[in-house]
């Protein structure tokens, strides 16, 4: 099973911290918000995902490129 994340937007009300970073590298916790959803939905047997990514998307792709899925799980 396939799940498609919408990962774009400006993130204006968070100016504060989208002026360097678009608002799904957002932290929570420590973590990015995006990094949520494919937690969530791989506890519930969905494992392949595709972000759509908007403003600043290379800054995501960069991430979940250099990122150990291992030691998140």
């Amino acid at each position: 099973m396939k799940a498609v994340i919408l990962a774009g937007g400006f993130g204006t009300r968070l100016s504060e911290e989208t002026g360097v970073r678009p608002k799904p590298m957002v932290e929570i916790g420590g973590r990015p918000i995006t990094l949520a959803h494919p937690q969530l939905y791989s506890h519930h047997g969905i494992n392949d995902f595709i972000i759509c990514c908007g403003y600043k998307g290379y800054m995501i792709k960069e991430y979940f490129a250099n990122i150990s899925f291992i030691c998140l799980m």
